[in-house]
């Protein structure tokens, strides 16, 4: 626990004193692929995207919607671990599940009235620990109070979309 006090305090008072440090933009880059897919650059390589089989993928490729999902999975799994830390609170295992049901008459424009997207999600925690359900409830709360992912997915961002032509040398 006190690593990780140690670790963000130097962060913490910076963003104080320089709140404007604490803004940070996060890129990702997709590219075409063949068979309908996009590939996508992680830390780790490269994610190749396709079709659900739902939406006529063949399911060989990652579908977008269980990559969110597990965007999901993995930002409140962080995030517990951190908060569990904070409180000082023991989690002898932990696992974080992420659902949701997507219509796909919407996406596929077989029903305008359908929308087009996740219609519901749902978040387990299955935790192992001898804590009071009070302090479970605590952690639960601040989870999902300090959980990126899921805090964007509950309060819409603004989006914007934009975009360039280029020629067959990739300029504009």
């Amino acid at each position: 626990m006190n690593q990780l006090r140690e670790l963000q305090a130097p962060i913490k008072a910076k963003y104080k004193e320089h709140p404007e440090s604490a803004l940070v933009t996060h890129r990702a880059e997709g590219k075409l692929g063949h068979d309908i897919t996009c590939e996508v650059q992680t830390k780790d390589g490269v994610v190749v995207a396709g079709l659900h089989p739902a939406a006529g993928g063949t399911g060989e490729y990652v579908c977008s919607g269980d990559m969110l999902l597990q965007a999901l999975a993995a930002c409140t799994g962080v995030t517990m671990n951190a908060v569990a830390t904070a409180m000082g609170l023991e989690l002898r295992h932990a696992t974080i599940k992420a659902s949701g049901e997507i219509d796909y008459r919407g996406t596929l424009g077989v029903s305008r009235e359908v929308s087009v997207g996740f219609k519901n999600i749902h978040l387990e925690f299955n935790l192992d620990t001898d804590a009071p359900t009070e302090k479970i409830e605590k952690l639960i709360e601040l989870t999902e109070r300090y959980c990126v992912v899921f805090q964007t997915l509950n309060h819409k961002p603004e989006m914007t979309v934009s975009h360039q032509q280029i020629d067959s040398f990739g300029k504009v």
